[in-house]
Parts: structure tokens; sequence; C-alpha cells
């Protein structure tokens, strides 16, 4: 009898939770107007109250950028029509007192005028959203699917969406497309382009990927299928499989364009219109590659923290540097082994990122773990200090990566390299089990993986800001290194011309500027009894020499002033990176 008992438990449980319902319908009558129009159906929920919940932030993109801002008024009624109390209980949340009510709808308008990778943007020539920044989900069910209904705007002929369709997938016209979603996440996670858009399509690693174009550009379909498929074999190889059926890439070919945010089987792009050409070409592909990776690690294998989002608040993790900056090494090693770097430009490409981050003064102030932590409120958040006292986990990441890709092939003679380590990794953390990684387990497994304990490494260059030494992991693997000191004349401005006045953006730390007093946002009026400007500025200083004294006349808030400045030199070091025939060396070459 117990077992009968429980038995009809289970099944009532199930049919309730199958007659709970969620349907977002998304329509856009006036693009002009920049309003996207909400309509969320939500059917036999048994609560007396529903909380609808609105992301303040969005996965892969660490800032909270408070998305709720755009949204007007919230409306609901029941199933006859009859307006339901609507109460915003928190900046992100409105509570709806729904009774009895079987039937809720919930209206709303979300303006859309910003056009990134990670905000929603709406006018005469297309639309684009993110779902997380559009959609809201009932509190408490958040693991809830449903459906979404496109109906676009009559002069929109085409919807690129990552998504499922229905299998009946129109409703009420031809017009309105029904497509499915397995949870919030999903949905979230979705970028859509609405329009006119060109889209081709190529198969690479036995996967079908969908590109839709936007935007006048010089691009050529027929070369960038063949090269993007190239970059998605070389990443797939990594992992030795590939975890999607389809894969689709947004591209945005704009003015201003610059950067990509990733999702679980598509991405979003933002390049210059005419970023297709012979010199720039290869940065489109590193793009490609960067975000691309990413359908392995952060899309999949996370930082613990991450593997289910919190979209209230900050989502704080200290291994952002893993994250990104590992996707950064093999943004350029996908390029090398797909065939468009040679082995001198790899190098140097990797001898650039180095100089510069070795160069910089916040390398030698904040920890790349740290600097990983903080991106929520200093990497998105920069001012003109940030140079002083922040690294990125970006390229400092990168380097760490290229350091521990070397450690593995020169313990295993060559036999194994970092794809085998983060195989490893993928397979525990995320196939096996599903947790994401800590910094700790980061560690031991990697640890354990070079048979050496990493205390010291991890103390001193990734939570400390000692300076790498280089020579001790390349070195044996044939990659030859040469580090130069110097010193160079330094006054520690730097400076731009502003509708024709020559303004301080920055001073460096420690700087003769900064000992003699000048501040981000002084104008430069004149340098000894010459008026400047940013032409002739530049020339003076660089016919400096060392213990010279400078006489600036420069205008803060708007009251003259005299400020002397003495030229002094600054400590430096470069270093020089060159591949030798070791077998080693060109191992790490290809990386493989």
């Amino acid at each position: 009898m117990k077992f009968l008992n429980l038995l009809f438990l289970v099944l009532f449980s199930s049919t309730t939770l199958i007659g709970q319902t969620i349907h977002h319908n998304l329509s856009m009558p006036a693009p002009e107007t920049h309003y996207f129009h909400v309509e969320t159906v939500l059917t036999n929920f048994k609560e007396k109250e529903v909380v609808m919940v609105m992301p303040v932030w969005s996965p892969g993109s660490y800032l909270v950028r408070e998305y709720p801002k755009n949204v007007n008024i919230v409306h609901a009624k029941d199933e006859y029509g009859k307006a339901l109390k609507v109460t915003k209980v928190r900046k992100n949340q409105w509570k709806i007192e729904k009774g009895k009510a079987k039937k809720v709808t919930v209206n709303y308008e979300v303006y859309a005028f910003e056009l990134t990778v990670r905000t929603s943007f709406l006018d005469q020539t297309h639309r684009f959203l993110n779902g997380v920044n559009v959609f809201m989900y009932p509190e408490g069910h958040k693991q809830r699917g449903g459906k979404l209904s496109i109906t676009p705007h009559s002069s929109f002929s085409t919807i690129s969406a990552p998504l499922e369709t229905e299998k009946d997938g129109f409703v009420n016209d031809s017009k309105t497309t029904t497509f499915l979603f397995k949870d919030f996440d999903e949905l979230a996670d979705t970028p859509i382009e609405i329009g006119n858009q060109t889209e081709f399509t190529f198969d690479a690693s036995g996967v079908k990927h969908t590109v839709a174009m936007y935007g006048v550009a010089n691009y050529d379909i027929e070369k960038l299928k063949v090269d993007m498929a190239k970059i998605v074999d070389a990443a797939t190889e990594v992992y030795g499989q590939n975890p999607n059926k389809d894969y689709l890439f947004i591209i945005h070919n704009v003015v201003d364009g610059g950067g990509g945010l990733e999702h679980m089987n598509s991405t979003t792009l933002s390049v210059n219109r005419w970023t297709y050409d012979e010199a720039n070409y290869n940065r489109f592909l590193s793009l490609v590659a960067h975000e691309y990776k990413h359908v392995w690690l952060v899309k999949r294998l996370r930082p613990s923290v991450l593997v289910d989002y919190d979209y209230n608040r900050e989502n704080f993790t200290d291994l952002l540097w893993v994250m990104e900056g590992f996707t950064s090494y093999y943004d350029k090693l996908l390029l090398r082994r797909a065939g468009f770097y040679s082995e001198e430009e790899y190098v140097r490409a990797f001898q650039g990122v180095v100089n510069w981050v070795e160069g910089s003064a916040g390398n030698k102030v904040q920890p790349v773990s740290h600097s990983s932590y903080d991106a929520w409120i200093k990497a998105y958040m920069p001012n003109e200090n940030s140079g002083n006292t922040t690294i990125s986990y970006y390229s400092k990441g990168g380097i760490i990566a290229a350091v521990f890709d070397a450690m593995i092939i020169k313990k295993s003679n060559g036999k194994l390299s970092l794809d085998d380590f983060m195989r490893k990794l993928y397979s525990e953390f995320y196939e096996k089990k599903n947790i994401g990684i800590t910094e700790a387990s980061f560690k031991k497994t990697l640890s354990a993986f070079v048979d050496e304990d990493l205390d010291v490494f991890f103390d001193r260059y990734i939570n400390g800001t000692e300076e790498i030494p280089y020579e001790k992991y390349f070195t044996p693997i044939g990659v030859n290194l040469v580090k130069t000191e110097h010193s160079k004349l330094n006054i520690g401005l730097n400076v731009s011309d502003k509708n024709g006045r020559l303004i301080v953006n920055s001073v460096l730390s420690g700087s003769p500027a900064e000992k003699a007093g000048l501040s981000p946002n002084d104008e430069i009026i004149a340098f000894n009894g010459f008026r400047v400007n940013a032409d002739s500025y530049k020339k003076l200083v660089n016919g400096a020499e060392e213990g010279e004294e400078f006489n600036l006349i420069i205008s803060r808030d708007e009251q003259l002033g005299v400020i002397n400045v003495k030229a002094d030199s600054t400590d430096s070091v470069s270093f020089m990176f060159s591949a030798s025939d070791h077998k080693l060396a060109k191992f790490w070459l290809r990386g493989k």
C-alpha cells in the first residue's frame, strides 16, 4: 500500500510539473521606437504569488549591467483578462499576486538601443537580442523549459537563433516562429539576430555551422567557409570531440566593432567591417578561435561558482586567468596549427604579449588571481589609474598557460602537452561530474599531472607578483631567450589631443610627472615657453636629456598653473624569444 501511495504521489507530482508551462512571445511592431514587446504566459503555476526575475549581468561578461533599467512598467492579467496586482520588490524582481488564477499573462517592453555583443538592439535595419537581458523567469522555476515565439517586423525576413525549432513551429501566421528552450539558462544564453542578414553554412568536425552576417563588409564567403572550418577543426582536436550538433556565428560588421561573447552553441562577434583584408584578417580569425575555444572552456568546464549562475548578483571567481587566459593562449596557437602563422610569426606574437605584461606597471601590483576576482569592479570599470594598478587576466593568464605547456612538454619529453591536461580537466570536472573547478582542484590536478609541487609557483606568480623565470621553463625545451635590462627617459605622461587641447590621460605611478604634481585631465598649454600640441610635445620630450627640467604651463579646472618636471630614466626589461631546431621546441610550436 505504501508503495502504491508513493507511486501515486510521484505520478501526481510529475503531472503537475508537466502541466506548468512558460511561453514567451516576442514582437517588434515599431522598430523605430527601439522597443521589444514581451508577453510571457504562465499556465498552471500553483503559487498564489509569482515573482518574475530579470538577470542583472551576462555570463561571460563580468559586470553588473542592470538590465532591468531598460524595462518599462510590468502588467499582468489572469485568464479572464482581469488585471493582477504587480509590485516591484527588488531592482530586478516583480511580484504578481495571482491568487487562484490558472493562467497569468505578463506584458512589458524592453528598450534596446545598445549594439554590443552582450546587449540588445532594435532599429529599422535589424534586431539583435541576448535572452539574458530581454526575458524573465518565475523565481524558483529557473530549471523549467518552455517556448519562445518570435514575430518579426514585416520588414525582417530572417531569424538566426541557436535554438531548436518546434516541430510545428509556425503559429497564427507564417511570420511567427516558435522555438524550444530546456531551461532559463539556455534561453538566457541565446543570442538572436532578426533582419535581412546574409547566412551561409559550412561543416567542420562533424558539426553544421551557420554564419549570420549583418552589415556591409569586405568578406569573402567561400574563403571564410574554408578558414573558419580550419579553426573549428584545430579547436576540436584539442579535446578530441565536439559536443555540439549545430553551431551559430552571429557576426556584426560595423564601424567600431571589437570583441566577442561566447555561448553554449553559438557566439556573437563584433568586428570592423573592413577587417577581412590581408592586414587584419588573422586578427579576425584569432577572435573566431578565441570564442570557439570557449565551447569547452567556460561554457562547459567552468569555475565551480559558475556551474549554477546566480543572475541577481556578482558571481566572483579567481579563475578567469584560466578561463580567459588559457583561451587567449590557444587563440594564437590554433592559428599556428591551422597554418595561418609561421613559426617566426607565432614566436613574435608570444614575445609581444610577454613584453607588454612585463612592461606594465600594474603587473607588479596586482596578482593575476586578484585580477580575475576583481573583474566585476576593475577590469570592466577602468579609470585613469588602472594602468598603474591592474593587469589583464587575458594576457598574464595566456603567459602562464604557455609556461605550463612548456613544463608539461619537458616533463614528458614531448609525449604530452597542455592539450592532454585540458582533456583531463574537461573529462574529470565536466563530463564525469560537472562540478566545475576551484583554484585548489586545478592546482592539485596539475601538480599530479606534472608530478611536481606547485605551491611555490602559485604563491609567487599567480597569487603573487614576482617576475616569472622564463629561462627556467623555456630554455630546456629549446626555446632560446635573451633578457635585456635597459633604462630610458620617461616623464610618465600619457597624453592625447582632444579637440585641439593637449590633455593628460594618465600619469605613471612613481614617475617624474607624478612627483611634480601633474594629474589626469590637466591640459598642457605650453612646454618651456612654447605652445604645444600632441606632435610638438612628443618631439620636445624625445629630444630631452636626463636631468633636464621642463617648465609646463597647465590648466586645471580652468585655472592656470606652472609645474616644473625633471626628466629622469626608468629601468625596464625586454625579452626576445627564438626557437631552435630542438625537437621539443618544434613540438611546442606545433603545440600538439
